[in-house]
């Protein structure tokens, strides 16, 4: 199966950068992992809720540019579906099970995503109803499609 994790900006912290590559090291015995990021666009402090949303926009038009055609989308959003990692893994086991060779995942940047990219997605999904910097949320999601697909196989993991 290939995974892509599509995400606005670059990861500018050591230990997030080290935290990505030792989980994208972990997955290749289970997936092939791709990332991919798109530019981020500058917020200016205190900026009306008009011009965030031109930035989501701009940011958000980026995104779908790089989406594969044909993949599974996954957008990561607070008003998305709450699965346990149980869950998790059995969904990405079941799309295997269907057929499904590629899933995306799809992470906005500070602002969240457009609602265009939210219109994209095929499952909208969230990891709590609190709001995480979007470099620490990369570093959450691989670990839990490590988690899910060691779930899946039976091997033992941390719960």
């Amino acid at each position: 199966m290939k995974i892509t994790v599509l995400c606005v900006g670059k990861i500018k912290e050591k230990y997030f950068a080290g935290a990505i590559a030792e989980y994208a090291k972990r997955l290749g015995r289970y997936c092939s992992l791709e990332i991919v990021e798109v530019a981020d666009e500058k917020t200016p402090d205190g900026a009306p809720e008009a011009v965030e949303e031109q930035i989501r926009g701009r940011e958000g038009e980026r995104l779908l540019r790089a989406m594969k055609p044909g993949a599974y989308t996954i957008t990561l959003e607070i008003g998305g579906k709450m699965l346990d990692s149980e869950a998790l893994s059995k969904k990405l086991d079941l799309l295997g099970v269907q057929g499904v060779s590629h899933i995306q995942f799809v992470i906005g940047g500070s602002l969240g995503l457009s609602e265009k990219v939210r219109r994209a997605a095929d499952f909208p999904l969230s990891f709590s109803p609190m709001t995480f910097p979007h470099q620490l949320m990369r570093v959450i999601l691989l670990e839990q499609i490590y988690r899910a697909f060691r779930i899946a196989r039976g091997e033992p993991y941390h719960k």
